[in-house]
């Protein structure tokens, strides 16, 4: 028997049920969990780390769409107050580009340390119900897909084993998904490979005071011999990445500051008075992808699905915008809501594997411009920055598909654009916005007044702002367009519900219901 399959030793006769059984509790696995619950659905979310240990974690960026996703949550602006914003980023002493181009409520990036995001999304989650249990490491997990039935029977399950301070224990559950980052258990428990390749075998990254701040708020530059990047948190703190390229040590090998200042020196010219880290650690960076996001029962997501270079800064926006596309439809699935709950839940590999792709040639791309050795291809690199900013359509594109804003999805079938593209934040009658609306966690129908409401459907029903409009949108729980029209009559309206939609069921009696 594979990983996948065998029971592991020890297990309780009685284990444990949920509807969905979450391994990871990072930014991830906790916007996942709180998705979940908010939804009505037992949800158990396992963390290896033990609850008071430090989390000084790599990710500080966030971008637009992911701020936007978190409004639709109301979770934004609070973090917003927890960092600083750039608005705009000046590649390589080209031409300063604006992020103040983007059509968004956020034009900027956020800059905040990992772990304020997570302590946000960890309260709300607990707010809505999930059960986080922490030093709780996952060792086998399998599944019976022969038939279905309830959590407990061992079929039509999936059966997570777990060690706990007290022994070891199982959990059943409808589905499990793996948010547990690059050494994802759950990945290796499939048997899926992670074909890749290492990028960067040595990088340095750390936290640290500057005597000396750089004038622009993202100072970076890169050499023939080395690169480096600071960018400040807002509080004193600045976030350090450093490389040189003669450097041969290996992951895990210990980094100092005299190192880390070494290279801002070669790459910057200065070390801005770099002092007093609070933490500093070496990385190798690795470009990676699962090729398959679902194996049955079983989904992955974040960095347990893709990783790639922290250029750009799009590791956890994609892995936090994986879970806002995977928790709906498993919610869907899960009461009973979708016509072909199949369909639905396989539309998370479909949608969301190109978009991992794109973010590793993204990311790829930006790490390999700056690495670039040799005179003519840093004059390029140069040159390209300064035309970049000169270049409005150019510009533009970049900074959509950095910023998340630009990413869509195939229409769905018997649909066409705009249909799978990022809703834009919608005035609506009476003062409200559409990720306002959309905090409701269902889909949004906006029509003119007038329009009945399809029947029994699990939906917010809003009216633009300007009643001249006669348009009419099905805008899907993730912010993106399930569907649209010029005009529609009522029964077209229920028609194009009904597509996504069955009508509201009663809750469930208990875990796992209705899948």
């Amino acid at each position: 028997m594979t990983a996948a399959e065998a029971p592991a030793a020890g297990t309780p006769r009685d284990p444990e049920t949920a509807d969905v059984v979450v391994i990871g509790a990072g930014p991830t696995g906790l916007l996942l969990a709180g998705d979940l619950a908010a939804a009505g659905l037992h949800v158990i979310l396992l963390e290896r780390r033990a609850r008071t240990a430090a989390n000084l974690t790599r990710a500080f960026a966030v971008h637009a769409r992911t701020l936007e996703l978190l409004d639709a949550r109301g979770l934004a602006d609070e973090l917003v107050s927890t960092g600083r914003r750039i608005d705009r980023v000046r590649p390589f002493g080209g031409i300063a580009l604006s992020l103040q181009r983007l059509r968004s409520r956020y034009p900027f990036v956020l800059i905040t340390p990992q772990y304020e995001t997570e302590k946000l999304l960890e309260r709300r989650a607990l707010s809505t119900g999930a059960v986080i249990r922490y030093d709780r490491e996952v060792i086998g997990l399998h599944q019976d897909l022969r038939q279905r039935s309830e959590p407990g029977t061992g079929t039509g399950t999936v059966a997570v084993d777990f060690r706990a301070p007290d022994g070891i224990h199982r959990i059943h559950a409808r589905h499990a998904v793996g948010t547990d980052g690059v050494r994802s258990t759950v990945r290796q428990a499939l048997g899926l490979p992670f074909p890749g390749q290492a990028v960067i075998r040595s990088m340095i990254l750390a936290d640290v005071r500057l005597t000396h701040p750089p004038e622009d708020l993202l100072a970076v530059n890169g050499t023939a011999d080395a690169f480096a990047f600071l960018v400040p948190f807002g509080d004193g703190w600045y976030r350090a990445i450093a490389w040189h390229r003669d450097s041969h040590a290996a992951e895990g090998d210990p980094a100092d500051l005299e190192e880390l200042r070494a290279i801002a020196t070669t790459a910057l010219g200065t070390d801005h008075g770099m002092h007093d880290p609070r933490w500093i650690s070496r990385l190798r960076s690795d470009e990676r992808q699962v090729p398959s996001y679902r194996v049955g029962r079983v989904f992955l997501a974040g960095d347990a699905a893709h990783v790639h270079s922290p250029a750009g800064g799009l590791g956890m926006n994609t892995g936090l915008q994986d879970a806002a596309n995977l928790s709906w439809k498993l919610a869907a699935a899960l009461h009973g809501q979708s016509p072909d709950p199949e369909a639905l839940l396989d539309s998370y590999h479909r949608e969301r594997h190109p978009v991992g792709r794109l973010v590793l040639r993204t990311s790829g791309a930006l790490v390999r411009v700056v690495m670039a050795a040799g005179p003519l291809r840093r004059a390029a690199r140069n040159l390209g920055a300064s035309l970049l900013g000169r270049i409005g359509p150019a510009q533009d594109r970049a900074l959509a598909t950095v910023s998340g804003l630009g990413i869509s999805y195939p229409p769905p079938p018997g649909t066409r654009r705009p249909a799978g593209r990022r809703a834009p934040d919608i005035a609506l009658a009476g003062g409200q916005r559409l990720y306002e609306a959309l905090r409701a966690g269902g889909f949004v129908l906006i029509t003119p007044p007038g329009a009945a409401t399809p029947p029994a459907a699990p939906l917010t029903h809003a009216h633009w702002r300007d009643g001249t409009r006669t348009a009419c949108a099905l805008v899907r729980p993730d912010g993106y367009l399930a569907w649209s029209a010029p005009t529609a009559t009522d029964a077209e309206l229920t028609a194009a519900v009904g597509a996504w939609l069955l009508p509201r069921r009663p809750p469930p009696g208990g875990p796992a219901q209705n899948a």
